[in-house]
C-alpha cells in the first residue's frame, strides 16, 4: 500500500472506512460534507495505492484486517443494531430453541433478548453466551472448538461438530456482505461454515444485518437468499435488492433507528 502523504480529506476517508470495513461513496459524501465527485476523486487514489478496493456502490477497506476487530465493530453503526436487535427480538418466542453465530450484530440481539424467558441458545460467540446465561432460566449451550480472539468466539470441527447434534426452532445469524444478486457472503471461512451448520439445524432462518452491507461483497459464500425465511434490516432496500428479496420469499422487516 502506497499513499506516502495523504490529504486531509484523503484522510479522512481512509479513517472512516477502516472503521466499518466499507463505506459507500454517498455515505462519505455525507459525513465529510463533500460531493460525491470530491470523494471519487480522493478514493481514486487510494484505490491506486492499495490502500482501498472498489466495491458495490462504495469502496472497501483493504488493509490488514479486512473486518475490523469484535471490539471496533460492536461500535460502529450502534443504534441501528440496537433498533435490529430489538426487531428480531421481537419475533422470538418464549421457550424457543435458538442456534445464534458470532457478529456485532446478533450480540444486539443477545443483549435484546433478555426479555425473553426460557430460551435454549446454541452459540459460538463469547458475547451472546455472556448475555443470556443465568436469565430468565435461559439454557445455553456453548460450542467448543479454537478460540479466536478476534471473533470472540470458537470455531473450527469440534464447533461444527457440536452444532449439528442441535434442532432448532430458528437460527439467528449475521453477514460481512450481500451481493446485487443476494448471495450471502463472509470475510471469513470459519465463520460461513458456522453460519451452514445452523442453516442446516433450523427449521427457520433469519438473517439481521444493517444497510452498509448491502452491495458488499466478500470472499466466501454462505448461502443463496432462497435458504433465508427473514431479513431484517434498518433501512428500505434499493429497487435492485428488493427484487431478489421478494423473488426468493424473504420476508422482510424493516427497523429504523429512532430518529
Amino acid at each position: 500500500m502506497n499513499v506516502p502523504h495523504p490529504t486531509r480529506w484523503q484522510a479522512a476517508i481512509i479513517e472512516a472506512v477502516r472503521e466499518d470495513g466499507f463505506s459507500r461513496i454517498s455515505a462519505l459524501a455525507e459525513k465529510l460534507g463533500v460531493s460525491d465527485e470530491t470523494v471519487r476523486r480522493h478514493v481514486r487514489a487510494l484505490v491506486d495505492g492499495g490502500v482501498l478496493t472498489r466495491a458495490h456502490g462504495g469502496v472497501a477497506w483493504a488493509g490488514p484486517g479486512a473486518e475490523a476487530p469484535f471490539d471496533r465493530r460492536m461500535r460502529v453503526n450502534a443504534a441501528a443494531k440496537r433498533a435490529l436487535g430489538a426487531a428480531v427480538a421481537a419475533r422470538v418466542r418464549d421457550g424457543q430453541v435458538l442456534l445464534i453465530d458470532t457478529g456485532s450484530t446478533t450480540a444486539y440481539v443477545a443483549e435484546a433478548l433478555t426479555a425473553r424467558r426460557g430460551l435454549t441458545v446454541v452459540t459460538n460467540s463469547l458475547e451472546i453466551a455472556r448475555h443470556l446465561v443465568g436469565r430468565e432460566g435461559n439454557r445455553v449451550y456453548m460450542a467448543g472448538g479454537e478460540l479466536r480472539a478476534d471473533l470472540a468466539a470458537a470455531v473450527g470441527p469440534e464447533a461444527l461438530a457440536f452444532i449439528r447434534q442441535f434442532r432448532a426452532d430458528l437460527a439467528i445469524l449475521s453477514i460481512a456482505g450481500v451481493d446485487e444478486a443476494g448471495a450471502f457472503m463472509d470475510f471469513d471461512l470459519d465463520e460461513a461454515r458456522i453460519a451452514r451448520a445452523m442453516i442446516e439445524a433450523a427449521s427457520r432462518t433469519l438473517i439481521v444485518a444493517d444497510h452498509s452491507k448491502f452491495g458488499r461483497r466478500a470472499a466466501v459464500g454462505i448461502c443463496a437468499p432462497t435458504a433465508i425465511d427473514v431479513l431484517v434490516t434498518d433501512r428500505e432496500p434499493e429497487p435492485g435488492d428488493r427484487a431478489w428479496i421478494t423473488g426468493a420469499g424473504i420476508e422482510l422487516v424493516v427497523a429504523a433507528p429512532p430518529g
